[in-house]
């Protein structure tokens, strides 16, 4: 049996199109995320975990931030995936030009210190933040859903060491019967989805 190491330049030592193989999934130029839990997955940083329709909105959850304390944008970031488990993590593309957004109606004012803006809140935004802080955004997040979506990552990750196993030390027939479970596993996952609808 091979070493699992063995052979890991581009690819890894997967074929074309196999998990961690060249344009597959976790290879080069395939997505660099598993589907939904890496950075760029649908579920990494930038983008909503929750189920459909359960992302927050991302202005209230500036302004009951702000209400607490002067922050930077990248610091609002970290703090809303802190507090909701690492569930949602919105993306600098939703934040900043919310923050401009709110730094032009007058709700918010900032202070640029070595380069980096500080906002704080204006006498004028505080009213809406004191509203918005009444019920959070990130409250919608409960303690069960911030556990399920743990238990899919640790599920998520023991999947993809298996998938390194079968792609470093498996034959090619083996490494076909993975992909045909892969394949079914993902029809059935869709089929979940479709249930529900």
């Amino acid at each position: 049996m091979r070493d699992m190491h063995e052979g890991r330049g581009r690819g890894f030592g997967f074929p074309p199109g196999f998990p961690f193989g060249p344009g597959g999934p976790g290879g080069p130029g395939g997505f660099g995320g598993f589907a939904g839990f890496g950075a760029g997955g649908p579920g990494g940083h930038g983008h909503r975990r929750g189920g459909r329709g359960s992302r927050p909105n991302v202005r209230p959850a500036l302004l009951a931030l702000l209400l607490e304390r002067p922050m930077h944008g990248y610091e609002m970031i970290q703090e809303l995936e802190r507090r909701t488990g690492g569930i949602w993590r919105p993306s600098p593309g939703s934040v900043y030009p919310t923050l401009q957004l709110l730094e032009d109606e007058g709700l918010i004012e900032a202070e640029v210190t070595g380069g980096r803006k500080r906002f704080t809140l204006t006498e004028a935004g505080r009213a809406e933040a004191t509203a918005a802080a009444e019920n959070p955004p990130w409250n919608q997040f409960s303690n069960d859903t911030m556990s399920q979506v743990q238990d899919f990552r640790d599920a998520a990750i023991g999947i993809m060491d298996a998938l390194r196993q079968v792609g470093f030390n498996g034959t090619p027939e083996q490494r076909q019967r993975a992909l045909e479970i892969l394949n079914e596993t993902k029809r059935k996952l869709y089929a979940v989805l479709a249930d529900g609808e």
